[in-house]
């Protein structure tokens, strides 16, 4: 797993530009930076796979040129949802983007990354990138992939609630159990029986005529 830019841009970003979104906040603050940082980054990452060279050397010059470009284009982009201010949306990616950049710089320089390093590092930052912004922020920057990672706030219930659902359950499961009958079945008599009845009782009284006749004989 590579390492975490993600974590690691957003504390520096914390500790290097105190000032930046101060007027918030802490969570807002905290959530703004996260928001920015995905969005920054992934652009990176979009923009390397464009053209790994062009942004190899756009890291090695920093131009601000190039920073400011950038930042425009994801300030203007209509798929831009954030709700910061225009001027302060700008503002907050240029200096996240140039933090960014900076530390891609140092990380090249002192642990001798080179081209290839660094497009290992960046391409790893998509399963540290995933779930960590709403939609909008990767269409904005192109990262589509990562589209759906998010996953929706669950509603938490209350005690309450979980013991309506559950007293619900067993009423409906009451509702729909089979009822058991209480009156016996009657035994199903063939129909050959009833026609053979006149018969048999007759042959019942001859026997008894029989057995009384040789009494009194």
């Amino acid at each position: 797993m590579a390492f975490d830019l993600v974590q690691y841009f957003s504390d520096q970003v914390k500790i290097q530009k105190p000032q930046l979104l101060q007027q918030y906040d802490a969570d807002s603050r905290n959530a703004y930076i996260q928001e920015l940082n995905a969005l920054t980054l992934g652009k990176l990452i979009r923009l390397w796979r464009e053209d790994d060279n062009k942004l190899y050397q756009e890291i090695k010059t920093l131009d601000p040129l190039y920073i400011q470009e950038v930042s425009r284009h994801l300030t203007t982009s209509v798929h831009n949802q954030s709700e910061l201010p225009k001027p302060e949306l700008e503002h907050g990616i240029s200096e996240i983007l140039s933090l960014q950049l900076t530390e891609l710089k140092q990380l090249d320089e002192t642990g001798n990354f080179g081209s290839n390093g660094l497009k290992e590092l960046l391409q790893g930052q998509i399963e540290h990138l995933s779930g960590q912004a709403d939609d909008w922020v990767w269409s904005t920057n192109e990262l589509t992939e990562l589209k759906g990672s998010k996953p929706l706030p669950q509603e938490e219930l209350s005690l309450d609630d979980t013991m309506k659902e559950f007293n619900q359950m067993l009423h409906q499961q009451a509702d729909h159990a089979p009822v058991e009958s209480t009156v016996a079945a009657e035994p199903t008599v063939p129909g050959w029986a009833k026609v053979l009845e006149p018969v048999v009782a007759i042959a019942i009284l001859w026997i008894l005529y029989c057995a009384a006749s040789q009494m009194f004989a």
